[in-house]
């Protein structure tokens, strides 16, 4: 079972950056829910604001200039969400496309990760950590998808990295989904029949939901997770291991 820290201490600071709507939402409802106090940071608070333990500071990852002073001096945990699905063939891809897919991707990770080092440091939570996202198409490979995986490869790069430079301390881990149903993936998702079809694709036969990600971060998020670090999780449906 998901647990914050058992010890006797003021409850657990955390920052989800894209966290007023599907995943990310999902996520912080669960960690208020547990007791604890989420930075919420987003173009739009989408209502999240409205929780008493929640703190919406205004910031959009697509550009630098987050202003750090707006975070909590202690964090515990920190989640970075935001991402892009830009999928087109490589001919029709320009430069600014993948420069706008790594600043979003990657970058905006970067700039929060180094704004929450000092307050993570301050934390004495034994098992504070990092949580990145990445997308199944990093390890299997799939056709339109350079711009998106050139940054999320990236970013998984990154989660190993980090979890070598960190540790002890910090434990980094990433969570790398399948198509999941989200207002992201919406557009991909028109009608019942592309659903099925692109269900029959996977071990499971049945598309990702928001809960499926939410409850695996909420595993890396707690001391649940607390031997893990540097790892690449799949959430895919059995989609880059199994063929069936």
């Amino acid at each position: 079972m998901n647990h914050l820290p058992s010890k006797d201490r003021s409850p657990m600071n955390c920052v989800i950056a894209g966290g007023s709507r599907g995943i990310g939402r999902s996520i912080v409802d669960h960690l208020t829910s547990m007791g604890a106090h989420v930075t919420v940071i987003s173009r739009e608070s989408g209502g999240v604001d409205g929780n008493q333990n929640v703190t919406h500071v205004p910031h959009d990852f697509s550009k630098p200039g987050l202003d750090s002073s707006k975070l909590p001096e202690r964090i515990d945990s920190v989640a970075y969400l935001p991402g892009s699905i830009n999928l087109k063939p490589i001919s029709r891809l320009t430069l600014e496309d993948f420069s706008r897919d790594l600043q979003l991707n990657l970058l905006g990770a970067v700039e929060l990760i180094q704004a929450c080092l000092p307050g993570l440091k301050r934390s004495s939570f034994r098992s504070r950590n990092i949580l990145l996202f990445s997308t199944v198409a990093a390890k299997i490979g799939m056709p339109f998808h350079a711009s998106t995986v050139a940054s999320k490869s990236a970013v998984e790069g990154l989660t190993k990295s980090l979890a070598a430079e960190l540790s002890p301390q910090i434990r980094v881990n990433c969570i790398a989904p399948a198509m999941t149903k989200t207002d992201l993936s919406a557009s991909f998702i028109t009608t019942p029949d592309k659903e099925n079809a692109l269900a029959k694709k996977y071990p499971l036969k049945r598309l990702g939901c928001i809960e499926d990600i939410s409850g695996a971060a909420m595993f890396l998020m707690t001391e649940d997770s607390d031997w893990l670090t540097g790892q690449i999780i799949s959430v895919d449906g059995g989609l880059s291991s199994l063929r069936i």
